[in-house]
């Protein structure tokens, strides 16, 4: 039995088995797999179901009508081309077809999904100066306008703090007690007092009746950039370079909370009477949202890349913005929801303010002044400050900035030792100063 057996080489061996598996595929090379139809039906109902998925419905009425109304009337050709022309198949329908007829008040026409629009800036006066206050012997650091809005405040280098009549530009009285720059003012709409804070690290109270300091807020280890008053409870919070913010009981003089968690200077603080009751803007480019009741952080917005150097509320609507070299940011209160980004200021934005019209504006450390339409943040106008005559041209420089209480009135306190109030321009009209409202296509979204 073995003899029968033809010894072959590898070789040959492999080659035959190469031949036969070519024999074997040879015939139906170019040939592709036949259609399985089943899947072929799963797929198309898949791809319609999930592409027109909401409007099959309504195809499948409108399917229903044209063939009842081809039932009911007598036929002719030009009908009959039309209707085989549009008639809606179940895969390939898009738009429901009824007929030459008058459309029957049972199809459903699915509407048309209109395409997201950007709102147009509300027309807002261009503002102009309207008086330059000087008086101050050094650099203008803030300003704080009174409740009654007969008068407004502001601290300078000088280590004085002022009180003008804000309907003539008069000084009315100079309080002394600073022994370094007064950085921050507040006024009570509580109590008769004056908050002040400085870098010489302290927080006084002035008695407004007698002009004399009655409380001081000792516990800031280094210079105290900004303060702001609770709008509805009796608590102050003060916060500077040592990196805190700090929350004081008016009364006792009692440090309530010491807010930490910022890594360098805090520079811009808000208080509001709804959540986030605090708001901190520091030097570490970071803004956090503060629990006032339990003095911890809520959140933390990392958006910005260069120190964060002024936050503002809006008046009536639940959000604010924040200031920094990149950009002027818009948030939601109370998660911090970013809204969107204001762009063009490309100085480093000392301050910000903003009216109850919707008008914001920003002040940069170069003395230049940008006006925006807060919803939209359409930047309406651009204004560099005049030098007080005397000055160096690098001394154009804007520290701080108020509306007065009717927000008719814009107050800036700058670089050249003046104090600078502007205020609409009554001659202009919306043909004048026309809107140049051109959308950027990266802001098309909804607000």
């Amino acid at each position: 039995m073995s003899d029968d057996v033809i010894k072959h080489s590898v070789h040959t061996l492999v080659f035959r088995s190469l031949k036969r598996s070519h024999d074997m595929f040879l015939s139906n090379q170019g040939v592709l797999p036949p259609i399985d139809e089943t899947a072929e039906k799963i797929l198309k109902a898949t791809k319609s179901r999930d592409s027109y998925g909401l409007v099959m419905s309504a195809v499948q009425k409108a399917q229903a009508i044209k063939e009842r109304e081809a039932m009911t009337r007598p036929e002719t050709p030009l009908d009959t081309e039309i209707a085989e022309s549009a008639a809606i198949a179940s895969d390939g329908a898009m738009l429901p077809y009824t007929g030459p007829a008058a459309p029957s008040s049972t199809a459903i026409t699915p509407l048309p999904r209109k395409a997201p629009v950007m709102p147009r800036p509300k027309w807002h006066a261009p503002w102009k100066l309207f008086r330059v206050i000087s008086g101050h012997l050094g650099w203008v650091r803030c300003v704080a306008v009174e409740p009654g809005n007969e008068w407004f405040a502001t601290g300078a280098a000088d280590r004085v703090i002022k009180i003008w009549d804000l309907a003539s530009g008069k000084l009315k009285v100079s309080l002394t007690g600073h022994v370094s720059t007064v950085r921050g003012l507040e006024v009570s709409g509580r109590h008769p007092y004056l908050f002040s804070c400085g870098e010489d690290r302290q927080v006084k109270c002035w008695d407004l009746e007698y002009n004399k300091v009655i409380r001081h807020y000792h516990g800031h280890l280094s210079a105290v950039y900004t303060l702001s008053l609770h709008p509805t409870i009796d608590v102050l919070v003060s916060a500077g370079r040592d990196g805190t913010a700090r929350v004081w009981d008016m009364r006792t003089k009692a440090n309530v909370h010491t807010l930490t968690g910022h890594t360098d200077t805090v520079a811009s603080l808000v208080c509001q009477a709804a959540e986030p009751q605090i708001i901190t803007g520091s030097h570490d480019s970071t803004i956090r949202l503060w629990d006032l009741a339990a003095g911890k952080s809520l959140c933390t917005l990392t958006n910005h890349k260069k120190s964060v150097r002024s936050i503002v509320l809006h008046p009536t609507l639940y959000t604010f913005a924040s200031a920094s070299p990149d950009n002027i940011k818009q948030w939601k209160c109370p998660e911090g929801k970013f809204i969107q980004n204001l762009s063009g200021h490309n100085a480093i934005v000392n301050c910000m303010a903003v009216n109850p019209e919707g008008v914001l504006v920003s002040g940069g450390d170069n003395g230049t002044m940008y006006l925006w339409d807060w919803r939209t943040g359409y930047n309406f106008q651009r204004l560099q400050s005049a030098v007080q005559p005397g000055s160096m041209d690098s001394e154009a420089g804007i520290f701080a900035m108020t509306f007065d209480q009717s927000g008719s009135r814009l107050i800036t306190t700058e670089a050249d030792k003046t104090i600078k109030i502007y205020k609409e321009d009554d001659t202009a009209s919306e043909e004048t100063h026309p809107i140049n409202w051109r959308p950027e296509i990266l802001k098309r979204r909804k607000f």
